[in-house]
């Protein structure tokens, strides 16, 4: 049996390109001594064009048991998209993660299968300005520290395995745009971005539903750059507690292209699982981001994302005159 896609519920039209001559625009940073480098803000061409975002209206895709997505095919018309993607893929600093698990008792190193970068805090946590001694007044230039939500008082450094890092104004800008493009409700406090260097990059089947995130999660995943394959399957029956023969159903298949997002919430993380599969062909030699937005609750998820998203090896830039990621030195 085929497996079923649902691009049957919209007609991809990608606007008419742009043929006006770029200007240079003059970039501003964030600063955080948490970060590896500098992070350029949104220039103007991108960040003006994104606001819009915030009326498109999504596609509700609730016909498969326990599944409950919003389809915005697309959320960013085409040049924005393109120009988000080349922007992010140079400025953001990524992660060749390796970490160990154990299987059959015997420790096993994995290598992560594209390039990750992670940014925020749970719930327990907010990044706020520190305090000028001599006013009352907090000082917009000086780097965010990390408080405690409830005292406001600035946490201990052996409350976390890693340093945590606030969320650069290129990808909060986009947050609070999302959020309002969702219109739900949903709040996010996490930002992680993916990179699939080429086709043989990938994630396998999986679902985000570890307790930090709570009960039925919202998680929003912008598609950036190559189109890839974003397949769904249902948890097996005696798994995910679902009716008779749930689990046996074929692959819901997603043509994910640049600047679509899937937003899946509810019962979606508990009962369905989710995969990049690796693909063949011209165009995932492109490269694609992907960009999801979630909130965790607890501690254990902060220390979890960075974890297995920045880990303690070597930070990699993308290099123009390379046309690949290439490590940059430092951690």
């Amino acid at each position: 049996m085929a497996k079923r896609t649902i691009d049957f519920f919209y007609k991809r039209v990608s606007p008419p390109q742009s043929k006006k001559p770029k200007t240079e625009e003059t970039l501003s940073f964030t600063h955080h001594p948490s970060y590896p480098h500098p992070i350029a803000a949104l220039p103007p061409s991108i960040a003006n064009p994104l606001a819009s975002i915030r009326d498109v209206q999504p596609g509700k895709i609730t016909n498969q048991p326990h599944l409950d997505l919003l389809y915005f095919h697309p959320l960013i018309p085409s040049p924005t998209a393109r120009d988000l993607f080349q922007f992010l893929r140079r400025e953001l600093p990524f992660y060749r993660v390796q970490y160990t698990i154990r299987r059959g008792g015997q420790p096993t190193q994995i290598n992560t299968p594209r390039f990750t970068t992670v940014f925020g805090i749970d719930a327990t946590s907010q990044f706020i300005p520190p305090n000028i001694n001599t006013s009352t007044d907090t000082d917009a230039t000086a780097p965010s520290i990390p408080v405690d939500s409830k005292t406001h008082h600035p946490i201990s450094p052996a409350k976390y395995q890693y340093t945590p890092r606030p969320i650069p104004q290129c990808l909060d800008t986009l947050r609070h745009h999302v959020e309002a493009a969702v219109g739900d409700g949903s709040t996010y406090n996490f930002c992680l971005v993916n990179y699939y260097a080429s086709g043989d990059d990938s994630i396998a089947y999986h679902s985000d539903d570890e307790r930090f995130l709570g009960a039925n999660p919202s998680i929003a995943s912008i598609s950036l750059g190559a189109q890839r394959d974003f397949l769904m399957r249902h948890k097996p029956a005696q798994t995910a507690g679902a009716g008779a023969g749930a689990g046996s159903q074929q692959p819901v298949k997603f043509g994910l292209g640049s600047g679509d997002m899937v937003v899946m919430r509810g019962e979606t993380q508990a009962n369905w699982l989710h995969s990049i599969p690796k693909r063949k062909g011209s165009e995932a030699r492109m490269g694609r981001i992907n960009i999801t937005f979630r909130k965790a609750v607890v501690s254990g998820g902060t220390d979890n994302y960075y974890t297995y998203n920045v880990g303690r090896g070597p930070v990699y830039r993308w290099d123009e005159r390379e046309g690949k990621m290439c490590q940059a030195g430092g951690t």
